[in-house]
């Protein structure tokens, strides 16, 4: 953990420092939502269906901007010549692997910070009804946010020295993704509809479960993913 946690404050402080990581992110993201806004935003819709398209909307601009996010993740020290001493880091390799995800989870919640509440006024679901349970969104995002980032992080591992990484990774990342997307939609759309309910907590119970599972397996084949 040492190890992870070393790598992860070194990544957030070039982050914190270049912002071009941060930036790009977050205007990619915004521009999904504008393009989305602008395409499904029009024509009267019952608040069901608001619901759904808001969250379909703000989920695919955070997928999007995962792939965007964990493109850089192993980037910096292959544009540097400095991959193969990264693997030199003391401990265990897949402390390499946990480094890096915290530095792409950091970026990626203060980008999903703005462009959840952004989607959810242009789509017209805030406050549609029923207050809007925030907490239980910010966890929602939580809990996807980190299966987005501990998927795209894994295969920026495997794509980071081929030509094609930026076509590649979102082609081989996505559908190992689709079952956090679709709990990730589908908890958002009960909240916005529903509010809690014992539906909601089984679709996170499901998103919780997926992301451990996914760091776990990601962490044990990491090695495996290196020398590839």
């Amino acid at each position: 953990m040492n190890t992870a946690l070393q790598i992860a404050l070194k990544d957030l402080r070039v982050a914190g420092r270049t912002r071009d990581t941060l930036m790009s992110t977050a205007f990619f993201a915004a521009l999904v939502l504008l393009v989305l806004g602008l395409a499904l935003g029009g024509g009267e819709r019952t608040p069901t269906e608001t619901a759904a398209t808001a969250a379909g909307a703000v989920w695919t601009a955070l997928a999007l901007a995962a792939a965007i996010g964990a493109q850089r993740a192993f980037a910096q020290e292959a544009e540097a010549g400095a991959l193969e001493q990264l693997t030199l880091y003391p401990g265990p390799h897949g402390a390499v692997y946990l480094g890096k995800l915290l530095g792409v989870l950091g970026p990626l919640l203060l980008v999903s910070a703005l462009v959840l509440p952004m989607g959810l006024i242009l789509f017209g679901a805030a406050g549609a009804g029923h207050a809007v349970p925030w907490g239980a969104l910010a966890l929602t995002t939580l809990l996807g946010v980190c299966g987005f980032a501990a998927g795209t992080t894994f295969y920026g591992s495997i794509t980071v020295n081929l030509r094609a990484r930026e076509a590649l990774l979102p082609a081989l990342a996505f559908p190992i993704l689709v079952p956090a997307v679709i709990a990730s939609v589908k908890a958002t759309t009960l909240l916005l509809q529903t509010g809690w309910s014992a539906e909601v907590a089984t679709w996170l119970g499901f998103l919780a479960a997926f992301d451990l599972g996914t760091v776990i397996l990601a962490t044990l084949l990491f090695p495996f993913a290196l020398e590839a």
